[in-house]
């Protein structure tokens, strides 16, 4: 326990931070949002597809297949690039963390200073105000506020704390303002003790991530015991010698991994980080870029987003009562002495002078519930806030013109009663309307049509008067801006779900009721997407399935979201979701080339086993393929803009992309061997021709993939045909096959047009069932 002195609310010495930290008494440093280098190195290196690819390349080497190893020096070149890329999106992202890093207000040396939250030792004096974050637990010295526990106790109610109470770290100050001394550092902090829980809010939700998963689960499963019971088969039934028994073995288990897809994957998404933060966007989960392709509902909070946050006081109109009265005595003192700093706040404190002509007895602070803030004087309290909480809800005709404009209204007022903030307000006396602008930012029309554009559903939701919001978004061509509703009146669930479904424009809305909306929108199968930039914003952020802060908002909006907007700009928002769907769009578009060989693979590996016969290639030819037909191409096409509206889900979209080219290949395989006794070919000219009919099979994946062409799929595809059959030619001997006959070259000429027709038809079968299967489930589940 911390005891504290007098005038412990004067803070530390230099001389005594030093001695602390010198005990250790220091908070540690804060977690990087990115992942460390040796993170990078190990997710990088200890994989399951390397694992697979290592064991076999030892397999060949120890019978001396020395020339069918190749792959492994593709396996590392794609695994250095995989390092290099993302220790290259790292640096730049932990250059962009050190600008929204949160910091703390101290008291050292009798002065009030602003350091990192890592360099706060025990005993230090924190001063602390609404927006902040409770960095290391403390207890208050001076001062009161409420507080929202919400991240550690999932309680949403704000919570009084005054002198005396302690604070924990990972609560936020919702208003009010205080001075604390840190209790615990480091470890032994309340958040600490619990995991970080105020910061790891929720784990990886990634469809990529997870489709990549199942792959590796499956291929794992299958790889071990069709590998033994393949070379089991070669060696002891058909009396093949080691060597090309582990050969044989070996090129049906590399088939199986769609080795470049991983390192696709990771590479996409660094690029894509790399591409935001230079247009000063802090992406702080890797995959939140995923998530952000996938959402078709934007929720905007007006104040920061919608308006440029910097409110001014237009017009001041006293009532003959406050015409009577020292109001600017009054008001000057009451700025004086609040403890609230937010917009509102800030923007009558540059026009009003602030006075000490009347000594504070009480401080209510601000809240976004009560919508109101109060200071109760000697022989009165005065109060400023939403005029429907001071003079109920009729307005006159000059506060409805004013509201129709677009501008904020706030009354305020004297009460000889006692006032509490957990009770109605008493009869008060107004003294004064006063008019507050929020100009609308000169882009928001334009981010707003970009939306619209592209399918996304907007919802404006905010704390002012609904009237002022709808009028706001008019002005800034908000679509349905005319669809409002105020949200103070509604309490029960089925009338906010049914509100949800009806309006774009929510006002009056509560920081409960703000969740509430994203969870209703999510329940009725939406992706949501919510910016903010407030306390009162927390639990929707949270709640989101992407949460997106503004920069210039509360410490406590960007440590909860996975993105932050650096320069607080809202029209940078389109270059957020255009980047997401680049991504997914590009590799759910070129995935389906690699998982045609993983499916093919297997299919054959299995017919193998169960004729006892070997498998057609060699590990060289598919490395052959692996880089030219699958890598080459995927990559560059995998940059390319592509900002179309995601639909479908990733592993049934690949796949069903590729399993029309892998049942061509089976069928022509078998098929082959029906008609190869009646042929009399060779086994050389066997072994070329159904080289090139699974080469030209790739092909064809690849341009199915490229439709439709454009001058850089034209070349991609144009060089990539021409490498493989070039290479193939130059380097038959390499790849251990014979140059074909014309005889031969007929009959591959022959298999190609079969297997293009089969492929065509299997795609046509394949869609006919997707189609009626989403049509099933359309009707058994119409919400989604």
């Amino acid at each position: 326990m911390t005891h504290f002195s007098p005038d412990s609310n004067l803070g530390l010495t230099s001389e005594q931070v030093e001695e602390k930290r010198r005990d250790g008494r220091q908070n540690t440093e804060p977690e990087k949002v990115t992942k460390t280098t040796g993170q990078i190195l190990k997710d990088n290196i200890c994989t399951l597809f390397n694992l697979f690819n290592v064991l076999i390349a030892v397999a060949l080497a120890l019978v001396g297949a020395w020339s069918n190893m190749l792959f492994i020096l593709i396996i590392a070149l794609n695994t250095l690039i995989g390092i290099v890329q993302e220790i290259h999106a790292k640096k730049l992202v932990d250059k962009l963390s050190l600008l929204s890093m949160p910091m703390a207000k101290v008291v050292r040396d009798g002065k009030l200073s602003e350091i990192p939250v890592y360099e706060l030792v025990e005993e230090d004096v924190m001063e602390l105000s609404g927006g902040n974050q409770v960095c290391s637990d403390s207890v208050i010295l001076s001062g009161a506020v409420e507080v929202n526990e919400s991240l550690l106790t999932g309680e949403s109610d704000p919570i009084r704390k005054a002198a005396g109470d302690h604070l924990l770290s990972g609560s936020f100050i919702i208003s009010g303002k205080c001075r604390a001394c840190v209790e615990h550092v480091g470890m032994e902090n309340y958040a600490s003790k619990i995991a970080h829980e105020a910061k790891k809010l929720r784990g990886v939700h990634s469809e990529l991530l997870s489709s990549m998963r199942k792959v590796t689960r499956f291929t794992g499963y299958l790889i071990p015991p069709l590998g033994i019971l393949l070379f089991l088969e070669a060696f002891y039934l058909r009396g093949d010698p080691i060597n090309h028994a582990v050969v044989s073995t070996a090129a049906g288990l590399l088939g199986m991994l769609p080795k470049g897809l991983v390192l696709l994957i990771s590479i996409s998404l660094a690029v894509g980080i790399i591409a935001l933060s230079k247009k000063k966007v802090l992406v702080q989960e890797l995959f939140a870029l995923e998530t952000l392709a996938h959402v078709d509902t934007l929720c905007l909070d007006k104040t920061g987003t919608l308006t440029e946050g910097k409110m001014q006081v237009e017009e001041v109109e006293l009532t003959d009562i406050g015409r009577s009265m020292p109001f600017d005595e009054i008001i000057g003192s009451f700025l004086h002495y609040t403890d609230d700093n937010n917009a509102t706040f800030q923007a009558l404190q540059a026009h009003f002078a602030q006075k000490e002509s009347f000594a504070p007895v009480q401080k209510i602070p601000f809240s976004s519930d009560r919508k109101w803030s109060a200071i109760a004087f000697e022989e009165f309290t005065f109060i400023i806030g939403a005029p429907e909480r001071l003079a109920g809800p009729e307005l006159g005709d000059h506060f409805e013109k004013e509201l129709n404009a677009g501008k904020r209204i706030l009354l305020a007022g004297i009460t000889p009663e006692p006032v509490s903030p957990d009770k109605p307000l008493p009869e008060i006396h107004v003294l004064v309307s006063i008019v507050i602008s929020d100009p609308i930012r000169p882009n928001a029309a334009e981010t707003l049509a970009y939306f619209q554009q592209e399918g996304v559903d907007l919802k404006l939701i905010s704390g002012d008067n609904p009237v002022t919001v709808s009028a706001l978004a008019a002005k800034a061509g908000f679509p349905d801006a005319d669809r409002y509703i105020d949200m103070s009146g509604v309490t029960e669930e089925a009338d906010l779900e049914k509100a949800v479904q009806e309006y774009s424009i929510f006002g009056r809305v509560s920081p409960l009721q703000k969740k509430q909306i994203v969870q209703s929108l999510q329940k009725h199968g939406h992706s949501v997407a919510m910016t903010g930039d407030g306390v009162n914003d927390l639990l929707a952020l949270r709640e989101a399935d992407c949460s997106i802060a503004i920069a210039e908002g509360s410490d406590a909006a960007r440590q909860v979201s996975q993105v932050v907007l650096l320069n607080s700009d809202f029209s940078s928002l389109p270059s957020v979701l255009s980047e997401g769907r680049r991504v997914v769009n590009n590799i759910t578009r070129v995935a389906g080339i690699f998982f045609v060989k993983t499916i093919y693979s297997v299919l054959l590996s299995i017919v193998c086993l169960l004729l006892n016969i070997p498998f057609p290639f060699v590990p060289i030819q598919i490395t052959l393929i692996d880089l030219v037909i699958e890598g080459y191409p995927s990559f560059f096409m995998s940059f390319e803009p592509d900002s179309r509206k995601v639909s479908g889900r990733f592993l049934p979209s690949v796949m069903a992309r590729a399993l029309p080219n892998a049942i061509s290949i089976l069928v022509c395989f078998l098929v082959f061997l029906g008609v190869s006794p009646l042929l009399q070919i060779s086994a050389e000219q066997s072994s070329i021709l159904l080289y090139l009919l699974v080469g030209t099979v790739g092909i064809q994946a690849v341009f199915k993939a490229s439709w439709p062409l454009n001058k850089l799929r034209v070349f991609l595809c144009s060089t990539m045909t021409v490498g493989f059959y070039a290479a193939v030619f130059l380097f038959h001997k390499l790849l251990q096959v014979s140059l074909p006959t014309t005889e031969t070259l007929l009959l591959f000429a022959g298999f190609a047009l079969l297997s293009f027709l089969i492929e065509r038809g299997a795609t046509v079968l394949i869609q006919w069932f997707c189609r009626n299967r989403a049509a099933h489930k359309h009707t058994t589940n119409p919400t989604r």
